[in-house]
């Protein structure tokens, strides 16, 4: 006779073989392992939870193993206790199954409050599956939605746009999660199964344009030169000395910089990592920064529009494009990378904390405990030297 387990263990479960309840002890939400034999003889196994609704006990089932696992009947305990303290788990009549349209809004209004740039994550999300799964899948309830319906949306753009469909897949996987854990299915049909059987042949990921690092003085002049709008102007040298994100300057505000410190604080919510970043000043941006306090219009913006404001997302793009320098701005960032890896010595560390790079690392980011702020200023000196230098010199750039 196997000795019952005071918890219910993933080895318990999955070599139990006696006919019975097994129960996962107390503090488990009610949560059971029900083993019984089929009348054809086979071994079947389910879970269910002995639960309290309306003061009267009931019986919820929660689906079979191996469809589902220890941990996930564990979650769905959890997440019906919380439905019934919330008022929302109720026993008579079948729950109506909300359709991928309705659960599209279910899950966004789930994640937006961990979402913080301003809205974009939300529009983004809106307007691909809006573009690509909403006409095929909105109307159909999440519980009716088949790995062949996912199939086709992604198909007619997965050659194409690759990319694209990679999002719209991860979006769609997000809400069949959602409905997996609310107890609408047992199963996410975006998942693993699609995975082997989409294409894996075709599109290469396609990088932000950028320029060979020997490159960039040149392309500074041709923007200091070419009589354009100061703001957007100064602005991308500033982006390029710092190798910074578009965003990040285009919204940089005066209260952020400490010119006596040579210092700019960008803060979290404006950084896609979340957390604020030290950007060390060079002399050249600096200089820069002087050029720029000429354009103050009040907003306290650094880098105004004409129109008041921040510059829009498109300004410095706009003006690179027109100028046929052959880049972005995110491109200016991988010139600066390749610079720093191959005409200095700086560690690798110190490279990625200048781009403001996560580190992937857990281990030794939870280590970390500096942002090598002095050896990031001597890199960023070195770069605007550089600029300056033969190379920069020879475009006709200020020391």
């Amino acid at each position: 006779m196997t000795e019952r387990p005071y918890r219910l263990s993933v080895r318990f479960v999955e070599t139990i073989r006696e006919p019975g309840w097994y129960g996962d002890g107390r503090g488990s939400g009610g949560l059971s392992l029900r083993v019984k034999l089929t009348r054809r003889g086979h071994l079947a196994k389910s879970w269910g939870q002995r639960i309290s609704i309306d003061g009267r006990p009931r019986n919820l089932g929660l689906g079979t193993w191996p469809h589902v696992t220890l941990a996930e009947a564990r979650q769905k305990c959890a997440l019906n206790l919380l439905a019934r303290q919330r008022g929302e788990l109720v026993t008579g009549k079948r729950r109506t199954v909300p359709s991928f349209a309705e659960a599209v809004e279910k899950v966004i209004a789930v994640h937006s409050a961990a979402w913080k740039d301003g809205g974009r994550s939300e529009k983004l999300w809106r307007s691909s599956l809006r573009d690509y799964a909403i006409p095929r899948l909105g109307r159909r309830p999440v519980d009716r939605i088949c790995t062949s319906d996912v199939m086709a949306v992604l198909l007619p753009i997965w050659n194409e746009k690759r990319e694209t469909a990679k999002r719209v897949r991860t979006r769609i996987s997000a809400v069949m999660r959602w409905a997996v854990a609310q107890g609408y299915r047992e199963d996410n049909p975006a998942g693993d199964a699609i995975g082997a059987a989409l294409p894996h042949n075709g599109v290469r990921r396609r990088h932000h344009p950028a320029l060979p690092y020997a490159e960039v003085a040149a392309a500074i002049r041709t923007v200091r030169t070419s009589g354009a709008s100061p703001a957007p102007a100064l602005a991308f040298e500033f982006l390029v000395l710092t190798a910074c994100r578009s965003g990040e300057v285009r919204g940089a505000l005066w209260n952020e910089v400490d010119l006596a410190g040579r210092e700019w604080r960008v803060p979290g919510e404006r950084m896609k990592t979340g957390r604020e970043h030290r950007v060390p000043l060079s002399g050249r941006a600096l200089a820069v920064l002087e050029e720029a306090q000429a354009l103050a219009d009040g907003s306290g913006m650094v880098f105004p529009s004409a129109r008041g404001g921040p510059l829009s997302g498109e300004a410095i793009a706009k003006l690179v494009r027109d100028l046929g320098i052959g880049a972005v701005p995110h491109g200016f960032r991988s010139s600066f990378r390749d610079w720093a890896a191959e005409r200095t010595d700086a560690p690798r560390e110190v490279c990625e904390l200048a781009l403001a790079h996560v580190n992937t690392n857990a281990i030794e980011a939870a280590y970390r405990r500096t942002d090598l702020f002095e050896r990031r200023r001597a890199l960023m000196e070195q770069w605007a030297a550089f600029l300056a230098g033969p190379e920069g010199a020879a475009a006709g750039l200020p020391a």
